[in-house]
Order: structure tokens, then C-alpha cells, then sequence
């Protein structure tokens, strides 16, 4: 199963952690993993080289785990916290559609 954990932080997203495999399918066929790591992927693009919002990206691939944390305060921190509303949006209308597969935690 994946968990993608949202950090919250008085009302504001600082960040999130998503970490494990799917197990809908095998790799290459698991359209779960695929629509998570798109998601994952468009937040961390649109927020460092869209916005330039200096946001700190950890890899971790032997965990399946991609961790994002937010500097303190954003230049633009209405476009980045509607980025990861977003995000947090679309990934819990696929948890809501693969329940089995898919955890979505805001923490």
C-alpha cells in the first residue's frame, strides 16, 4: 500500500512524505503507482521550477520514498499551498476509487 502523509502545520501544508508500493499490479502495469508518482511529481515541479520556491526534495528509491519540506515561509505561498491542496485533493479522490491501495494522511 502507499501512504502519502501532508503535513500540517497550524493550517498551512509544510510538506509531505508518500512511501510504498501500490500492489494494485506488477511494475510497469500499476496505474495506481503511476497516477501517485504523477501527482508526486507535478506538486515538487510546479512548486521548485514553476514558482521557485526553494523546497527541500528527499529520494529515498530502496523505501519507495519521496519526502518534500517547505522553507519556512514561500514567496508565493497561496500558489504552492494550492498546489499541494491539489495534490491532497486528487490523491484522495484515488484513494476513494482504490481504497485497498492508497492511504491519505494529513498529520
Amino acid at each position: 500500500m502507499t501512504r502519502v502523509e501532508f503535513y500540517d502545520q497550524d493550517g498551512r501544508i509544510s510538506g509531505f512524505c508518500c512511501a510504498g508500493h501500490s500492489g494494485y499490479a506488477e511494475a510497469g502495469a500499476d496505474i495506481v503507482c503511476a497516477a501517485v508518482s504523477t501527482a508526486v511529481k507535478f506538486a515538487e515541479h510546479t512548486i521548485c521550477e514553476v514558482l521557485g520556491e526553494h523546497a527541500k526534495t528527499r529520494v529515498n528509491e530502496a523505501e519507495a520514498r519521496v519526502t518534500l519540506t517547505l522553507p519556512a515561509v514561500c514567496e508565493d505561498e497561496d500558489a504552492v499551498q494550492a498546489v499541494l491542496t491539489g495534490m491532497m485533493l486528487t490523491l484522495c479522490e484515488l484513494r476513494d476509487e482504490y481504497p485497498d491501495y492508497i492511504e491519505v494522511m494529513e498529520v
